[in-house]
């Protein structure tokens, strides 16, 4: 489970952690959007009152921004949880996790927009999957 960090990643947690107050565990980017993984009991204080941190840090940077909580275990049900935040608002049918590998089954329409143009958003996913949970093959269907 190595998870790796360029200079620019490390100056967006800089931010983040002046910005909102509390720590991020782990920056990366998903569908145009930054990302920050933060311990579970901290993630509505990173979010701040009415969404004033994610705003602030929003229009600092010119991208927006996500807050989700960090998986502790790697349990299925962390597994499925964690991909249901990340690539919220798209719904799924199911999401099957066997060994290392999962499969994730939504309609067309979800489908294609895991998938993004050129697969980049299954690859995106798929480097996120190997860093956090070591999760060698994504298969979307």
């Amino acid at each position: 489970m190595t998870r790796t960090l360029d200079m620019q990643f490390i100056r967006y947690m800089n931010l983040f952690g002046k910005v909102a107050r509390v720590n991020a565990q782990h920056c990366f980017t998903y569908n145009n959007m930054l990302v920050f993984a933060v311990s579970k009991p901290a993630v509505t204080k990173a979010i701040g009152r009415d969404n004033e941190n994610l705003q602030r840090l929003s229009r600092i940077l010119h991208k927006r921004i996500r807050i989700v909580a960090q998986p502790i275990t790697k349990t299925s049900e962390d597994i499925k949880t964690f991909i249901t935040t990340v690539t919220s608002p798209i719904e799924f049918n199911s999401i099957e996790v066997k060994n290392n590998e999962v499969t994730i089954s939504a309609g067309r329409e979800g489908k294609a927009r895991l998938i993004g143009r050129q697969r980049i958003r299954q690859k995106e996913l798929s480097e996120i999957l190997e860093q956090y949970f070591g999760i060698k093959k994504l298969n979307i269907a």
